[in-house]
């Protein structure tokens, strides 16, 4: 399959695995190239345990050379700034027109740059962003994940709601396979299968 374009995820100690597996799994099947991009390329842990090699520094990323950042939860999230980079990357690439997601713990980080203050936004519960100081508890919405203006956002129960948002915005899957996709991976929907062997 042609490329499709390069999706980075971001990587760092404590960092979520299991929050991005169906997400970067699926689009290096539909044809994109799953790089990994860390604070530097010196290696990190899961928290499962995992030894990560990041692809590039954070330094390096471009958003005109992405077609998407992925930002996973982990502890250092809520614990101190490390993370903060990331944030500001994602930032970045926002105002390039370039779209981001962040599931779990690093909604709170983009909520504490200011990027969920005027975006439709979920996360793990409202009062976990609301403890960021944040402005934009009144765009926070009840959903299993959420899209608005490029940023796609879930809490960390939902990693098969994230990946589907993140499949709609890069064309990954479409319409009826897309659908499928949720309800045989979500829903254990057997006969979903039959329409992703289509795709």
């Amino acid at each position: 399959m042609s490329d499709r374009g390069t999706v980075h995820l971001a990587v760092y100690d404590t960092f979520a695995d299991w929050e991005t597996g169906h997400t970067t799994a699926h689009l290096a099947q539909r044809g994109f190239t799953v790089r990994t991009v860390g604070l530097t390329t010196a290696p990190v842990t899961t928290m499962g345990g995992l030894r990560v090699q990041p692809d590039l520094a954070l330094a390096e990323l471009r958003p005109e050379e992405s077609a998407l950042l992925i930002l996973t939860g982990a502890s250092a999230w809520d614990t101190g700034d490390e993370l903060a980079p990331f944030a500001a990357k994602a930032r970045e690439f926002l105002a390039a027109k370039t779209p981001v997601a962040a599931i779990c713990g690093a909604t709170a980080g983009l909520a504490r740059e200011g990027l969920l203050d005027d975006r439709d936004h979920t996360s793990a519960v409202s009062f976990y962003l609301a403890a960021t100081g944040y402005g934009g508890g009144e765009r926070y919405r009840e959903a299993d994940a959420v899209t608005d203006d490029g940023l796609i956002t879930a809490g960390p129960t939902e990693p098969v709601a994230f990946a589907r948002e993140v499949f709609a915005e890069l064309k990954a899957y479409e319409g009826e396979q897309l659908d499928a996709w949720y309800r045989l991976f979500h829903d254990s929907d057997a006969s979903a299968f039959a329409v992703l062997e289509q795709a």
